[in-house]
């Protein structure tokens, strides 16, 4: 049997990390042998879609079961679905995760290996989630500060002319292919969003922008191909782009409506 450890380090010494998407290592190690192999988790920075590439991975190393802190729902879906067991709440190194996991081998998918014996135990570990959550916010808001920057900087308004004319439909389209293509945070949107606004770019585009950048992104087209199926992923970004454009058309045109009867 192969089972997937999140861990902090790459060895069975190693402690299990407390969330599976963002976890620096996952350790594949076969339960007969004991034998290893120490995959670093490039989702470990904390990205968009971070808990995908590791999916992906346990995915495509064909293991029977993942061992884990935490799980978000999503990651444990696409995983139930490929056959894989998920046992959350697992604690100590990545060899006793192992072992005590082949003393329980009936135990439950999905089920926690520790179960807190009241309501308040679930206090401390809830509150280092939060404060984990917060600290990986902290490059997206420094992110936010220096893309405005770099923005205002690199951008100008002759070339934000040459490639928005003004034309709601074409605008529309390009603000759609670009948003596509630069997927990211949606916090990174809107302020990306809105500088564009304040070099004179049609709502078209901006609207369009915003509503790619946050459901397409084909720059994680081949993971999402890997851990989905190539036919989903392609249908699924071919109707997300087809949509953008109809939605975006639809929310401008309404907007404009409305501010036309209120005047």
């Amino acid at each position: 049997m192969k089972i997937a450890i999140s861990a902090e380090m790459p060895d069975l010494a190693a402690q299990v990390a407390q969330r599976f998407g963002i976890s620096s290592y996952l350790i594949i190690v076969d339960s007969e042998t004991m034998e290893i192999e120490a995959l670093p988790n490039p989702g470990a920075a904390g990205k968009q879609a971070a808990g995908m590439t590791a999916v992906v991975i346990a995915i495509s190393k064909k293991v029977d079961t993942v061992l884990t802190g935490y799980c978000s729902p999503t990651a444990m879906k696409y995983l139930a679905d490929n056959g894989i067991d998920v046992v959350t709440g697992v604690k100590g190194t990545v060899a006793e995760a192992v072992a005590q996991y082949r003393q329980q081998a009936n135990a439950i998918p999905a089920r926690s290996l520790e179960k807190p014996d009241f309501a308040g135990a679930a206090l401390l570990p809830a509150l280092k989630r939060s404060g984990m959550q917060l600290v990986n916010l902290l490059p997206v808001f420094v992110g936010v500060v220096l893309l405005i920057g770099l923005f205002n900087a690199l951008i100008s308004k002759d070339l934000l002319s040459s490639l928005f004319s003004g034309n709601a439909l074409l605008d529309t389209l390009f603000g759609t292919g670009l948003g596509s293509i630069l997927a990211g945070n949606p916090l990174n949107s809107y302020v990306i969003g809105g500088e564009l606004l304040e070099q004179g770019v049609s709502l078209y585009a901006v609207t369009a922008f915003i509503a790619a950048w946050v459901t397409i992104g084909l720059v994680q087209l081949p993971a999402e191909m890997a851990a989905l199926g190539n036919k989903f992923a392609l249908i699924r970004n071919a109707l997300s782009m087809v949509l953008c454009i109809a939605i975006s058309i639809l929310t401008v045109v309404t907007y404009y409506a409305f501010s036309v009867w209120d005047l």
